[in-house]
């Protein structure tokens, strides 16, 4: 399921300017195509900082817990 590779491609074509390039060239289909996609991908991003957020959280309260029982 991680697909670094995949996140490595999508970083290189936002960074090298291939989706500007897209969007400033394309229909007004692609566009609204791209913005979606954009929109999408923040969505995600929020939900995988919520998720960090909790799973670092968890570890950091489970080694305060672990480190009072010693």
């Amino acid at each position: 399921m991680l697909d670094m590779d995949y996140l490595d491609r999508l970083e290189t074509y936002f960074k090298d300017g291939d989706c500007k390039f897209e969007f400033d060239n394309g229909d007004e289909e692609k566009r609204l195509q791209i913005l979606d996609f954009l929109e999408r991908i923040m969505d995600l991003a929020e939900i995988a900082d919520e998720l960090a957020t909790k799973l670092i959280f968890k570890d950091g309260l489970n080694a305060m817990l672990g480190a009072g029982k010693q």
